[in-house]
């Protein structure tokens, strides 16, 4: 999908991980698996997954989400995704991704875990606009307050699967 970066609307949105395992001992599987959204939210399917391996760039996300987040009352939205970067560094781990042609968003997600000092921090970071004119128009009322709640609940979905470990 073609865009300008630097005319991107950056987002950055983050929330403390209250355990006493450092990034290194957790198992991030669910992470990497792009088990990140409730599923009343997005379900998806992902490319890595089909062909019974790791994620790697380039790789496609499929996305199923469910406007309003009630997967039986809802109008559902497909579109995709496509894997940019993973980030695996001793400190943060994670990945990112760019919108696909058809998708209601131009631009791009990244999704880490940091251990910062003593402190465990999961961070979504986006840059983007509306992909199309629907987007562009009800953006304002409908798809920039609706991104704040699924960012919200993947927060907490994301911490409460590492505090349980």
């Amino acid at each position: 999908m073609k865009y300008d970066k630097s005319k991107l609307v950056e987002k950055i949105t983050e929330i403390r991980i209250e355990t006493k395992k450092s990034l290194n001992e957790l198992n991030l599987d669910f992470f990497f698996h792009y088990n990140i959204f409730p599923s009343n939210i997005l379900i998806y399917e992902t490319q890595w997954n089909l062909e019974n391996r790791t994620m790697n760039i380039g790789d496609t996300i499929v996305q199923q989400a469910f406007l309003p987040p009630i997967k039986r009352l809802s109008q559902k939205v497909i579109f995709a995704v496509r894997i940019n970067q993973i980030i695996n560094e001793e400190d943060k781990k994670g990945f990112s991704y760019e919108t696909i042609e058809g998708h209601v968003e131009k631009g791009i997600s990244i999704f880490t875990i940091e251990q910062v000092g003593d402190e465990l921090k999961f961070k979504i970071q986006t840059f983007s606009e509306p992909g199309n004119f629907l987007t562009k128009l009800f953006g304002p009322i409908i798809t920039v307050p609706y991104q704040r709640y699924c960012t919200k609940k993947a927060l907490a979905f994301v911490r409460d699967q590492l505090e349980k470990q």
